[in-house]
């Protein structure tokens, strides 16, 4: 007897999993291709970025060896194609580099280069910042005092991870443009600073040497240097 209803037991339970598979059978099987496909989908974009990303890597180093060989002009060329069609990760480091081979030659035109990505505000706020650094540093021998601290003086002031960098070509400005009582106070800053890192705080050093040099030389300008 038991048996009996058992078997019906189990009749109605395929009945009832014939009916459900009816019904939802296409569903379930439209949802197993649809991961089969997704999944396949995902491995073949990942194959085809790897390609891609591999491409722009060869690219960029085909143009760095441009630019090791003194070839700054094919070199620029390559970086700036290199800027508008590689991957995502190149891009950005092909407009610096190719900001930075333009400085080569005519270090006016690389530091607007580098305001282009200063510019950019599609790009992350360090990446900014250290595109306003490189026109500075390329600025600072040659543009007044005034326009160095126009440049830079808001990101000195700042908590940006480049302040201290900005802060030393201030400084730099300073003591070639003859401040050397600002220079001095500014380098003094610096070293006061526990999170300046190793070679900006070695460069600060050298700037506070160099205006204490100055002072003895000149004691006019060292009594203000030294307050």
């Amino acid at each position: 007897m038991t048996d009996i209803f058992h078997e019906i037991e189990e009749d109605l339970r395929r009945d009832r999993l014939r009916r459900v598979w009816d019904r939802y059978g296409i569903v379930f099987i439209a949802l197993v291709v649809l991961v089969i496909a997704g999944a396949a989908g995902y491995s073949g974009y990942k194959w085809w970025a790897l390609q891609q990303d591999q491409a722009s890597g060869a690219r960029f180093e085909a143009a760095a060896h441009l630019a090791a060989e003194g070839k700054a002009t094919d070199a620029e060329a390559a970086y700036v194609a290199l800027s508008k069609d590689g991957t995502a990760g190149y891009r950005m480091l092909a407009r610096f580099r190719a900001a930075a081979e333009i400085a080569t030659t005519d270090k006016a035109k690389g530091a607007a280069a580098f305001d282009a990505i200063a510019a950019d505000s599609s790009l992350s706020s360090l990446t900014r910042d250290l595109a306003r650094v490189r026109a500075g540093l390329l600025l600072v021998d040659t543009a007044p005092l005034a326009e160095i601290q126009s440049r830079l003086q808001a990101l000195a002031d700042s908590q940006s991870a480049l302040r201290f960098s900005a802060r030393e070509i201030l400084a730099l400005a300073q003591y070639k443009a003859g401040d050397l009582a600002a220079a001095n106070k500014a380098a003094a800053l610096l070293l006061e600073e526990p999170e300046v890192p190793p070679g900006v705080r070695n460069r600060a050093e050298l700037i506070r040497a160099l205006t204490a040099a100055a002072a003895q030389i000149n004691p006019a300008v060292g009594a203000a240097a030294t307050q």
